[in-house]
This record gives structure tokens, sequence and C-alpha cells, in this order.
């Protein structure tokens, strides 16, 4: 696009609308994809939009639509964009900018806003965002003078990226968008990404010397395909046992001989004890978040018996909850590129524990636990690893039937499971959709629970619009199941409110316009499968499992009657 015209002698500014700036803004840097809700308060961005190359996607709920952006963040490390209207619509988007901030992830949502005059009278749908998105984003903001529009966004892609990425929320007064501009553009953003120092690294290998038993957790956003071989070089130059945090599987090849599994929900008991017998924990980009630190259980708050290394890119997380031994403010990329160049050690006397972790991994995954009923979820799982190829991508919400993928599905590849770290439903419809518009080419396949699928379900109609050929498989145990599973645990016998009446998944599929088959049981499986992707069409496998199989290897009667023991 052309910033501006030229004229006799000089040339000048060019004149444009404060929304024309916006979009322009966005082109200059790099956007390609954009997902909405459309709104009467933001109509003049829409119609920027219109002729600027970027591939608008439609949504069908605005909480679906902030999600795809979301994922795109996820995959990209670039800043997803999503536009949603004012009110409603923005506090609807609420759930993806919740998901940004936990995950830690590059976004940005622009919302519609009252005109100016009106502000403060309460005027319809009229929302203070600085106030409520405050606590979640890194940074809400309002845009008041339309002179300061590409000031305001170039920030905005600085700041979803900095440091810890996160999103960004800034509102757009409907009056203000129609108003004319002049000046140039911003240039566009470059992330600054800090690195390790040459003492950091010293004091680090210093540390992997004396060391007896380390192990490397792998955590974070923002990692890159040089980042990924780096890391994977440095172990093996160091014959590190390495473990990924909750939901960030694909940081390291599991089939690899360093890899020792993942520290999610549903955990290996073995690798969380390998853990804390560690005598130094490399946390390398993550948080060590509640639920990869198993409840906070793994390492002593707030100073750690075993020595810590924490590595990470927001220097305000750094000894927030844990005082590490070494603390480096680097960015996991930066970080892994000098790690890769570290010189290796003299011995490494950990090395057959490094094995023994390995392959304690593989017992734990290779083979499905039997399970009640005639769908065992764990050989669906370990079908997919089969068939897939390694780039596709698998998305999902949040239900017990993730531990599945976590402890049996395997990721070969970097970002190929987009998945919330903040535990959030109906992610995995919306996340399909996104990475389907990204990726037109791979193969994406969406695993959700029943009541996770119906949260964000209606935007299966968004894949039918564009036809995008996801495959969405849907475990329907007729119920909310992971807090069915901790009701057993707490108040034994005593069901309420976690039943569900689901409908025919198959034939909402149809309805809608896709391809629809229902399973239910295990051996039927990779024909249904099958069926689906070879339909090219959006696609739903409607899987039926018994509620009895509630984790992989437990059954809700096992855990009531372990609670009524007192167990």
């Amino acid at each position: 696009m052309l910033y501006h015209d030229r004229l006799d002698g000089p040339a000048a500014p060019t004149l444009r609308t404060a929304a024309r700036a916006l979009v322009d803004q966005l082109v200059a840097n790099g956007v390609a994809h954009a997902f909405t809700v459309p709104g009467e308060s933001f109509l003049p961005v829409l119609d920027a939009l219109h002729e600027s190359g970027i591939q608008v996607t439609v949504c069908r709920q605005e909480g679906a639509a902030a999600m795809m952006a979301e994922a795109h963040g996820k995959a990209t490390g670039r800043p997803g964009i999503c536009l949603v209207t004012r009110g409603p619509g923005a506090t609807n988007a609420a759930a993806g900018i919740h998901i940004a901030q936990q995950d830690s992830t590059p976004m940005i949502l622009f919302v519609g806003q009252v005109e100016r005059g009106f502000r403060d009278r309460e005027a319809w749908q009229e929302m203070d965002y600085r106030a409520a998105f405050g606590p979640i984003a890194k940074w809400a903001a309002e845009i008041d003078d339309p002179a300061r529009v590409t000031e305001y966004v170039s920030r905005a892609f600085h700041t979803a990226v900095a440091g810890r990425p996160g999103p960004v929320v800034l509102a757009l007064p409907k009056d203000m968008l129609k108003e004319t501009v002049a000046g140039p553009l911003a240039p566009p953003c470059v992330p600054v990404e800090a690195g390790p120092c040459a003492e950091d690294l010293e004091r680090l290998a210093a540390l992997l010397a004396e060391a007896r038993s380390p192990f490397l957790i792998l955590g974070g956003s923002r990692w890159s395909a040089a980042a990924y071989a780096d890391i994977r070089a440095f172990a093996e130059r160091f014959d590190l046992p390495v473990a990924t945090s909750y939901r960030r599987l694909p940081l390291f090849d599991p089939l690899h001989p360093n890899y020792a599994g993942d520290l999610g929900l549903g955990a290996n008991p073995g690798l969380v004890a390998r853990v804390r017998a560690s005598d130094l924990t490399i946390v390398l980009g993550g948080r060590l978040g509640e639920v990869a630190s198993q409840s906070y259980t793994l390492l002593d708050i707030p100073s750690p018996r075993t020595r810590l290394v924490h590595v990470h890119p927001g220097p305000e997380e750094i000894g927030r909850v844990y005082v590490p031994h070494l603390a480096i403010n680097a960015a996991p990329a930066r970080t892994a590129a000098a790690l890769a160049r570290l010189s290796a050690p003299d011995a490494t006397p950990w090395s057959a524990e490094t094995r023994a972790a390995h392959a304690a991994y593989r017992a734990w995954s290779d083979a499905a636990t039997p399970q009640p009923g005639p769908v065992n979820l764990g050989a669906v799982m370990i079908h997919l690893r089969e068939v897939l190829p390694a780039d596709a991508i698998l998305c999902n919400g949040a239900g017990n039937y993730a531990a599945w993928i976590h402890r049996f599905y395997r990721f070969r590849d970097l970002a190929t499971h987009i998945a919330p770290t903040s535990g959030s439903m109906g992610y995995g419809v919306p996340a399909a959709v996104a990475m389907k518009r990204l990726y037109p080419e791979r193969t994406v396949v969406a695993l959700a629970g029943d009541g996770d699928f119906l949260m964000n379900g209606q935007d299966f109609a968004t894949a039918v619009q564009y036809g995008l050929a996801i495959v969405c498989v849907v475990c329907d145990n007729a119920s909310y199941g992971t807090i069915r599973m901790h009701q057993e645990r707490d108040f034994p016998g005593r069901v309420c409110a976690t039943d569900l009446t689901n409908p025919d998944f198959a034939g909402y599929a149809r309805v809608f316009g896709g391809f629809g088959v229902t399973v239910e049981r295990t051996e039927d499986f990779p024909e249904a499968f099958a069926a689906a992707r070879a339909s090219g069409q959006p696609a739903i496998v409607h899987l039926k499992m018994p509620v009895e199989a509630i984790t992989p290897g437990t059954t809700l009667s096992a855990i009531r009657e372990r609670a009524l023991a007192g167990g």
C-alpha cells in the first residue's frame, strides 16, 4: 500500500481514515488473518479490511473468534488478531483473552466502543475496557485521538511479543474511526528477545559439572524450529533427561532417547518422582505453574531444595513463586541457541538414568490400558498416532478425555498440539478452524468431550462456510466427566449437575453440511476416521463412551470406592 501520495514538490502524507490507518498498520506488520464477529461499532474497520489482502474469518460467537486468534498466535508466535463489537461481544471474547494470558500467547483484540461524546452515560453496550480487561491483558487501552492510531497499534504488537508474551486489548470509539488522519505508518514490529550472558552460561555449565541427576523441563511460548533443533542438540550433548510441561508436548520429540515424559494432568508417577529426586532442575521457558508443578508439590516454595535454574523471558516471573539458584532472564529461542554451543562435559554420570527415564515413558505410553466398555480411548489415540502424518495438528479444549491425548499420542513436530494450558473448555473446534485456515494443506483434528464440544460447536458452521475439512472426534460420555470425577472423590455417590443429554453429533455434522459418523466400538474407529478424512468435508466422528472409563486405567467405581473407604 502507498503510504504517501506524490504531489508537486516533496511527498505529502496520505490522508486516510483512522480505520484505514489501523488496517494499513496491520498489513505493515505482516498480518494475513483476522477473526471476527462483525459489529456496527467498527464498520469502518471492516470496510478497510475489504481490499486489504487480509483473510477475514467470520465466526459465530466472539469467544470462538478470540480462541481462533489465540490459537493463531500460539502456532506462529506472532500476534493473532481478533475484532469484536462492544459490550456483550467483548465479554464473550474475554474467554480467549484469559487463555492468551495464562498460555503466554501474543494476541491483539480490537473492540468497538461507543462514541466519545456518549461515554460515562452508560450508553448502549458501553463498557470501561481498561477496567474490564486490565487484569487479564498485558495492556488495555482506548484510542481517543485518531492521529495516534498507528502509534497505539505498533505498541500493541511490541507489547504482545515482548518478554512474556500475552494479549493486548484496544478499544476503538466508533466516531474516532471515521476521522481523517495524516502521517506515515510505524515500522513493522521486530521482537526484541533477551539472551543469556556469558556469565550465566558459565554458571550453568558449572552446575551441570557438579550435578549427578539433572533434569530439563521445557515450556513456554514463541519457540521456533531452530530452537527446537538447538535444544535437542543441547540435550544430546549433555545426555539430559527431558520433560515437557503441561500442554507443551511438541517441544521435544517423544521418541528421542532423552525424552522422559509430560508433566501434565495424570503425569506418570515415575516421572514425577524422578524430577523430585533431581539435584539440578532446569526450567526453560515455562512458569512451572499449578499443573506442571503437580499442584505446587514438585519443588519447595519459596526455596527449592534442588538447585533450580529458571530461564524465563519475563523478569517479573522469575522468583515470583520459586527462588532459583540461578535466574536467567532470556527467551527460549535465544537460550536454546546459546545452549547448543555449550561445551560438552567430560562425563555424564546420569546417562543410565536418562535411558531409564525414557524406557519408563515408553512403558507408560506404548500400549493402551484396559478400559470398561466397548470403546477404549487409549487404543483410539494409538491409532491416530499411527495413521496421522507427523505434521498433523491436534487441537483440544478441556476435559478428562485429554488425559488419553497426553499419555498416548506422540507429537513429532513443533506446534502440532494447540490446546489451552488454562484448561478452557470449548477451545478445540475454534482452534481447529484457525489452524486449517492457516495451514489448509495439513491434517487438522479437533478432539473434544461432549460438554466441551457444545460450548463452541456452533463454529463447526464456520468450517463448513470456508470448506475447512477438519475432523472433530467428539468423546461422548453423557457427562461433565472431569467434574463428575471430582464429585465422586469429594461426595461419593451424590451425583448432581454433571449428567448430560446429548444430540446425535453425527447428525449435527450432516445438518450443518458436513460429514458425520457414529462409533460405538473401538474396532470400528479406524474405518470411520478414514471415511471422515476421505470425505473432504468438515467431519464429526461421534465416539460413544461409558462415563465409567473416567481416566486412563481408572474407573469411576474405583474412585468412589476409595472415597467411601476414606482413601
